[in-house]
């Protein structure tokens, strides 16, 4: 896993976890978890619009390995 978008991302599959473990809270705890899904959307949105990703620095500080964009 690396920390580059693509295959093999670790921060796809960490917002896939979020979402998905956020949005059986909603369903099961409390309704305000989607608040929670709702973050995850916008950062996404704004990771793919500006290039800023908030988990990718989070990854970096913590030395996981990089994949070299091609």
């Amino acid at each position: 896993m690396y920390v580059i978008n693509g295959k093999g991302s670790l921060i796809r599959l960490i917002a896939g976890f979020f979402v998905l473990g956020s949005v059986m809270l909603g369903k099961f705890v409390d309704p305000n978890w989607l608040y929670f899904t709702s973050l995850v959307g916008l950062m996404l949105m704004i990771s793919s619009s500006t290039g800023f990703c908030p988990m990718e620095m989070i990854l970096k500080l913590l030395g996981l390995p990089q994949k070299k964009a091609c």
